[in-house]
């Protein structure tokens, strides 16, 4: 009754009211409706422009978990039965789009970005709307909303035509985490590198728990298809290659932000196989990627050493469960979080509404905010005296101040933890931990 209540709290709060789940049977066929658009505006203003709706072959959701009760995301979308206005599917996002609104770039122009986004196929005619998060009040307020008729003719069917090869395989897609690796900058000639690349992200994700005890509820599988050019383009060196992707560096003048400005072809070359989530690789030994809630993560996929596996992590942990940063510093977009609304991310806090946080339940009798006895420089990895994690002795669970790339008025749950900038240590706190088990167990029902 309880996680009932903090639910509908939530929602509440947002904008949005709490819809009851459906039966898939009732409402979809099983397959996916592709919807394409284009997010435009400023950093003040925002519209969406309809683009095509696109039927794909294959659904790997959760047929159960089909409206979205997390209040999580910048973006919401849900889709209504036209005919009785009943909400059957819903879910909150991130977008690349939105991250640039806090760029200096979109200070002072306007800009246009191929997006979309896939739920089940509707056996009846449907209506979908989009909402976005106000940043001043925190609640979701409506910017979209079209019609669709299922039948016709006007919707295009994708055919694939990539090939597809499983890396990892444990079932039916409808109760597993379906994982789709794509390739960037891997020439014809490269792709025994990216199979490569695929089978060390499949050992390096599930080297750390929750992942680890979870190995069954996944699948991971990999579509092929190869670059003009090797590498991935680097504006800031002047080095500019023809990928299948058009990965690049530099993303919102960020060296190490490596990111795809055109999701929609993202979405095309992820059609050819079931998945819940997109991760990209790509052929760079340059350290660099991104994480964007329920959009795509990204790497490169040939850094030496350890950097590339807890990037992966890192990246992950944003992508699929949308936790927030822990680090400060490292970004140059302007008002990531404001000092008078609670972030929806669930690994940090302004203390502004902590009360509805999951966190909170799981503090016990630390003082809120928490004192950290160990200093910044002394949890520094490039520091010889760094305090390193030991697991049985671990951190205290509280409220530590920094995070959210400030080190004032945003709280992280522990000293230091994977969705750290330095990945000091190999393991998530509890806060992380447990919303990434809940997003599993969402996702295989």
């Amino acid at each position: 009754m309880r996680k009932q209540l903090l639910i509908l709290l939530c929602l509440t709060m947002s904008g949005l009211t709490a819809a009851a789940q459906v039966k898939f049977e009732d409402y979809f066929f099983d397959k996916t409706m592709r919807f394409d658009f284009y997010h435009c505006g400023s950093s003040t203003e925002e519209a969406y422009f309809f683009d095509e709706v696109i039927e794909e072959p294959y659904w790997a959701g959760s047929k159960e978990a089909l409206v979205d009760e997390s209040g999580m995301g910048v973006q919401y979308f849900q889709v209504l039965d036209k005919a009785s206005g009943k909400v059957i599917y819903s879910k909150g996002y991130c977008t690349l789009f939105n991250e640039w609104q806090g760029s200096d770039e979109a200070k002072t122009g306007n800009c246009a970005m191929p997006e979309g986004f896939i739920f089940p196929y509707p056996k009846n005619d449907v209506t979908v709307e989009i909402y976005s998060r106000n940043k001043k009040t925190d609640r979701f307020e409506k910017k979209f909303s079209k019609d669709i008729d299922v039948d016709s003719y006007f919707v295009r069917k994708f055919i694939p035509a990539k090939e597809v090869f499983d890396v990892h395989y444990t079932g039916s897609p409808a109760h597993k985490v379906d994982v789709v690796l794509l390739p960037d900058g891997y020439t014809a000639a490269e792709r025994d590198k990216f199979e490569q690349a695929c089978r060390e992200f499949k050992e390096y994700i599930f080297s750390y728990a929750p992942y680890t005890e979870n190995i069954r509820n996944f699948n991971i599988r990999a579509v092929w298809a190869p670059s003009e050019n090797s590498g991935v383009s680097i504006p800031g060196e002047r080095v500019w290659k023809n990928t299948a992707l058009r990965a690049h560096y530099y993303t919102f003048d960020s060296e190490r932000y490596q990111m795809i400005d055109d999701y929609q072809s993202v979405l095309d070359l992820a059609a050819n196989a079931p998945y819940d989530v997109i991760y990209i690789l790509t052929n760079s030994q340059k350290y660099g990627g991104g994480g964007i809630y329920n959009f795509y993560g990204l790497s490169a996929a040939s850094i030496p050493g350890e950097n590339t596996k807890k990037t992966y992590s890192h990246e992950f942990g944003h992508l699929f469960a949308g936790l927030a940063d822990e680090y400060v510093g490292g970004s140059n977009l302007d008002d990531m979080y404001s000092s008078d609304i609670e972030p929806w991310e669930p690994n940090i806090t302004t203390l502004v509404d902590f009360d509805k946080k999951a966190w909170k339940t799981l503090l016990g009798d630390a003082p809120v905010p928490t004192p950290v006895k160990e200093t910044t420089r002394e949890l520094n990895p490039q520091n010889p005296k760094s305090k390193r994690y030991n697991p049985r002795k671990p951190w205290k669970l509280g409220v530590y101040e920094g995070g959210g790339y400030v080190e004032k008025g945003v709280y992280r749950p522990w000293p230091n933890c994977m969705m750290n900038w330095f990945h000091t240590i190999d393991v998530y706190c509890p806060v992380c931990s447990e919303t990434i088990q809940r997003t599993i167990d969402r996702c295989c029902k």
